[in-house]
């Protein structure tokens, strides 16, 4: 050992470098004088120049310092100490602190505890041994806290991807016809960013359950992949059928558009329209070029027919004049005073009517409706004195009247004799009796004298 250097002890690295675990730096060439430690009352030199650290009870020696005054030596190992324990309770903070991992606090431990197992130094030993032991103490609190903050976070990470995956399960659940496939495809592709996006950012899960996680999805996109494609080949299939069957149909359409046999040919039209909404749909280009043949077939036919109609309207014009007329003397009938002289007057008026034929469409239903108002009052009037004038009718009538009379005459009989007796409870129900009975006997006279009764 030379004369003029301190002993050849390792190094005491810096508090920020244990709490940090950076690489200790150089030890310096000498002691700094100016500086004055407390710690060095917990040591003394022997005369020999050794140093000893004190313990409660316990003494041991730490070092030497040739060349040193008694009270350098021990500057010299009390600011070890000091650079020990300031590196013990900056780690006790950083230990306190929510950003510094468990892992960080047990590497500068580990560090630390290296330090003072190869390092002499002299100060108060087991205020620095109680600062590990504290340390060590929270360094398990913490790491039970991260373990279920971990937990925690692991759950939550579970519950966020199982939403994910039930969400694609949804989608590859729907049921093809009512899918919307362009959104939905948009969905599962988000879905997929998400699960990626979450694994780096959210905390990992346990391998079981990502694996299983990941084959719901999968299998999920997967479905929905298979199942879209199984829906459109079978669309394309349906539309092309859809194309064959309206080509059929406007070849019908086409065919018919120049055809006079106006009523059977606008039927057939309708038949066409409804055989055309349940032949699906084709390729929007197809079944719009389609449907304009179609429609244009289709309107040829009807201003055909619409021109037509106006033509034979123009036609029917007089005779519409002709019926007003008609109705107008039809209408003056009412209401009947002589009802066989008002039959003879309506069956003339009803032969000129059929020889003046066809009105215009427009007012057929006018005019037709006017006709029968006068039709159906001479019936009414008619079947009115059939009732009356009826012999059989007539004749049910007066039995009717028979019988109640009779009746009648039975029911105050029964009042006398009840009243003779002085039995007034027999006497007024046969009252009651007769009241009824004289009612409906008026009733029935009424009746009889609509015959002539």
């Amino acid at each position: 050992m030379s004369e003029d250097q301190p002993p050849a002890r390792p190094a005491v690295p810096s508090p920020a470098a244990l709490a940090g675990r950076v690489a200790p730096r150089p030890p310096a060439a000498a002691p700094a004088p100016e500086t004055h430690s407390e710690s060095a009352r917990f040591g003394r030199v022997d005369d020999e120049g050794r140093v000893f650290v004190t313990s409660g009870d316990t003494e041991q020696e730490v070092g030497s310092y040739p060349g040193a005054t008694p009270e350098e030596a021990l500057q010299y190992f009390a600011r070890k100490y000091d650079e020990l324990a300031a590196s013990a309770e900056l780690l006790e903070t950083r230990l306190a602190t929510p950003e510094v991992s468990a892992k960080e606090v047990a590497d500068g431990l580990k560090t630390l505890k290296d330090h003072i197992a190869t390092t002499g130094v002299v100060g108060d030993l087991p205020a620095l041994h109680a600062t590990v032991e504290r340390v060590e103490t929270g360094l398990q609190a913490k790491r039970a806290a991260e373990s279920e903050q971990r937990q925690a976070a692991r759950a939550a990470a579970s519950t966020e991807r199982e939403a994910i995956v039930a969400e694609a399960e949804k989608i590859a659940g729907q049921p093809p016809a009512s899918t919307q496939w362009k959104q939905s495809g948009e969905r599962m592709r988000t879905l997929l960013q998400d699960w990626k996006n979450h694994q780096r950012s959210a905390a990992k899960l346990d391998k079981p359950t990502e694996a299983a996680l990941w084959q719901r999805f999968s299998h999920a996109r997967n479905s929905f992949d298979k199942n879209r494609r199984a829906w459109f080949a079978e669309l394309e299939t349906t539309r092309a059928d859809a194309k064959q069957a309206k080509q059929r149909l406007v070849a019908e359409a086409e065919a018919l558009s120049r055809s006079t046999d106006w009523g059977p040919t606008a039927r057939a039209y309708k038949q066409l329209m409804d055989r055309w909404r349940q032949a699906g749909r084709a390729q929007r280009q197809d079944d719009d070029a389609l449907w304009e043949r179609f429609r244009a077939a289709q309107d040829a036919f009807f201003t055909a027919k619409d021109a037509a109609a106006a033509a034979e309207d123009e036609e029917f014009r007089g005779n519409l004049a002709v019926k007003e007329e008609l109705l107008v003397e039809a209408e003056a009938l009412l209401p009947i005073q002589d009802l066989e002289a008002t039959k003879t007057t309506l069956r003339g008026i009803q032969e000129r009517w059929d020889e003046a034929g066809k009105v215009p469409r427009g007012d057929m239903e006018r005019v037709e409706k006017r006709i029968r108002r006068v039709e159906t009052a001479v019936r009414e009037a008619e079947d009115a004195k059939w009732s009356r004038t009826n012999p059989e009718v007539a004749a049910r009538a007066q039995s009717m009247v028979d019988q109640l009379e009779a009746s009648v005459a039975k029911a105050e009989g029964e009042v006398a004799k009840a009243e003779a007796a002085g039995d007034e409870k027999r006497a007024r129900t046969a009252r009651e009796r007769l009241a009824a009975q004289q009612q409906w006997l008026d009733q029935a006279r009424a009746g009889l004298s609509e015959f002539g009764g």
